[in-house]
């Protein structure tokens, strides 16, 4: 069981999210993916708003509960990511201005590995003020 380096999900999905050019390279392969934005003070309304945009564009079949599962982990853990471990915003005064990139696709040589899929988040944290922010980034993958 090896990850086949031209085939890395996550460095994809966050190269994807840095700059728009790699989603390309992920075309190439014949993978899922998207990208969008979010902003918000609550957590709830950034994993809606990915979850969404995963739904829209096909990425999961959100009647498959594997595959809602899947991605909702996968963006609990680029929350991590961001929120530094505690996923939790406007209630200890935090907002988030995110950029997402969400992958899905086969990064493993054997088949029987099956499908990944990946979330990676790049943007804004802080204060509920114009210019009290810093950047963020995050990134979560797992097997669907």
């Amino acid at each position: 069981m090896s990850l086949s380096e031209e085939k890395l999900i996550g460095k994809l999905a966050m190269l994807s999210v840095l700059d728009e050019t790699y989603t390309s390279h992920v075309d190439v392969l014949g993978w899922q993916q998207c990208i969008g934005k979010v902003g918000s003070m609550e957590s709830n309304k950034v994993v809606a708003a990915i979850e969404t945009a995963a739904k829209k564009n096909e990425i999961i079949n959100g009647s498959v509960y594997r595959e809602t599962h899947a991605l909702y982990h996968a963006i609990m853990e680029a929350l991590h990511g961001v929120t530094r471990g505690q996923v939790q915003l406007g209630t200890v005064l935090r907002t988030v201005g995110l950029k997402f990139s969400i992958v899905r696709g086969t990064p493993y040589e054997k088949e029987a590995e099956g499908e990944w899929i990946a979330v990676a988040l790049y943007g804004t944290i802080g204060a509920p003020v114009k210019g009290l922010e810093h950047e963020a980034i995050g990134l979560g993958i797992n097997h669907i």
